[in-house]
This record gives structure tokens, C-alpha cells and sequence, in this order.
């Protein structure tokens, strides 16, 4: 699909969701103010102390869906759409024990350590406009200047991607990643809406905005037909047959394996905006 084909076919489904968070996310966190102010209430008494600034911040806190990574951090994950998420949750989840696993432990057994680990550096290397404008964007020129470097070590050396030659040397060691969500999260947007999307997984409001602006960089985007759907699973299938069994700890560790992949996807997020 065209990268601004693709733009144009979220566009609806982003100004939904824009509408729908500031119908029901304000309300959400209405009755949020309104329990605090309850319980500051009956603490006030209790004491004879009361703390008006604390009661009138409460009350008329900000409703902006998009809120700022501190204050997002002191705040319980922003979930109005929990009945959707919860059921896209169960759907990847038997989209992976009935599809993807079984494929990837297939593939595994056939393919060589060697073999997948070269398909992986050629995708990560493929990547690599992505993760240099966000570094620019994000006004971290050092780490963009060593994507580049990367990007032309291992495009030639590496035989377009396939080996990972930059990786030998110290001063060219892999950054961690950047993308647009990131980007966003470091101007101060915060998550907005918690959203898990069928076979792309957990993700936000400001992660969807980001993927999508993304897509623009992804050489993949440019693919079209069942050829794109090709190469995007293929590449989800290589990632995965180099992580099999993660998944499956989480989910038996968790009590509640929904909350438990849901705050692990927000902490995983905030700590690579932090860096």
C-alpha cells in the first residue's frame, strides 16, 4: 500500500478515536476527580485539615486526552476502551498459539541460528530511516550521526544488512531504537487512550499516530499487494522463533494476563522515551 494511501486510510479511524476519547475520557476521568475529592473529604474531617489547592486541582483537572508523560506517570493507565482491548488481547493471543508459534518453532527447526539472525540485522538495518529521522527530530544528532554510519558500514560490508559489521566495532555499536511515538512522547504528548490492535499488539493513541507516520519511512510500505503481507510476516515470524517461550512466562507469572501486558507495554514505553 502506498505510504499515503495508508496515511489517508487512518485518518478516519483517527479522528474516531480523537472524538470518542474526549467523550468518554472525560468523563472516565470526571468520576476519577470526583472520588478523589470524595476521599480528600472524609481525610479533611478525620485531620481538621483541609487543602483547598489540592480540591480545586482535582476538580478541575486537565481533560485533554493526550497528557504529559509526568503526569501520565502518576496516573493509572488511561483505558475507556477496555472491553475492545480485552477482546483484541484474547485475539492475538489464540493468533498466536494457534498460528504463530506453531510457525515459528516449524521454521526454527528448519532454519539456522545463523540464517535468522541475518534476516533480523537486514530488517533492523532496513529500518534504519526510520530510526534517523526520529534521532533528528528528537535533537539527539550524535545518535543520528551513528545510525548513518551504520546504515553505510553494514548496506556495503555487511552485504546490505545481512551481517552486522558496524557491530564489531565499539564506536558503532547499535543505539537503542527511535520512532515517532517516541518522538511525540519526548515533546511532551502523552499516551492518551491505552489501544491493542488485532496482530500488531498493544499499542496508544500517540503509538498509532506514530506508527502510522512511520509507515512513511518503511521501505515495506512501498510493497504492494499479498507481496507486503508476505514480507511483514515473514519478518514477525523470524523475530518471534528467536523469542519463543517469553510470551508464555508472562502469561503464567500474571494474574490478570491482560493488566499485566497492558502495564508492561506503558513501562516498556516510558523507559524507552526516557532514554
Amino acid at each position: 500500500m502506498k505510504p499515503v494511501r495508508l496515511v489517508r486510510a487512518f485518518m478516519p479511524l483517527l479522528i474516531f478515536l480523537l472524538v470518542f476519547v474526549m467523550m468518554t475520557g472525560c468523563a472516565a476521568r470526571k468520576n476519577v476527580a470526583d472520588n478523589s475529592l470524595s476521599d480528600s473529604t472524609i481525610s479533611n474531617s478525620s485531620d481538621m485539615v483541609s487543602e483547598p489547592e489540592d480540591d480545586f486541582e482535582d476538580e478541575f483537572a486537565d481533560d485533554d486526552p493526550f497528557d504529559s508523560e509526568d503526569e501520565q506517570a502518576e496516573e493509572s493507565t488511561s483505558d475507556p476502551l477496555y472491553y475492545w482491548n480485552v477482546a483484541m488481547h484474547h485475539v492475538n493471543d489464540k493468533l498466536y498459539f494457534w498460528i504463530l508459534k506453531p510457525t515459528a518453532k516449524g521454521y526454527r527447526a528448519v532454519a539456522p541460528e545463523q540464517m535468522r539472525t541475518g534476516v533480523k540485522n537486514f530488517f533492523h538495518n532496513l529500518g534504519t530511516p526510520i530510526r534517523f529521522a526520529n534521532c533528528v527530530l528528537q535533537g539527539k544528532p550524535e545518535k543520528a550521526s551513528l545510525e548513518f554510519c551504520r546504515f553505510i558500514v553494514n548496506s556495503t560490508a555487511g552485504v546490505l544488512g545481512f551481517m552486522d559489521i558496524a557491530a564489531k566495532n565499539p564506536d558503532l555499536a547499535a543505539p537503542s531504537s527511535e520512532d515517532f511515538g517516541q518522538t511525540l512522547g519526548v515533546y511532551g504528548l502523552g499516551n492518551g487512550v491505552y489501544i491493542v490492535w488485532p496482530v500488531f499488539g498493544p499499542s496508544s493513541l500517540r503509538d498509532t499516530v506514530g506508527m502510522s507516520a512511520d509507515s512513511v519511512l518503511n521501505p515495506t510500505s512501498y510493497i504492494d499487494g499479498t507481496t507486503a503481507v508476505g514480507v511483514n510476516a515473514f519478518e514477525k515470524v523470524n523475530a518471534i522463533s528467536f523469542r519463543i517461550g517469553d510470551y508464555e512466562s508472562l502469561k503464567d507469572a500474571a494474574i490478570d494476563p491482560y493488566e499485566a501486558f497492558r502495564d508492561a507495554y506503558i513501562q516498556y514505553r516510558k523507559k524507552q522515551i526516557s532514554e
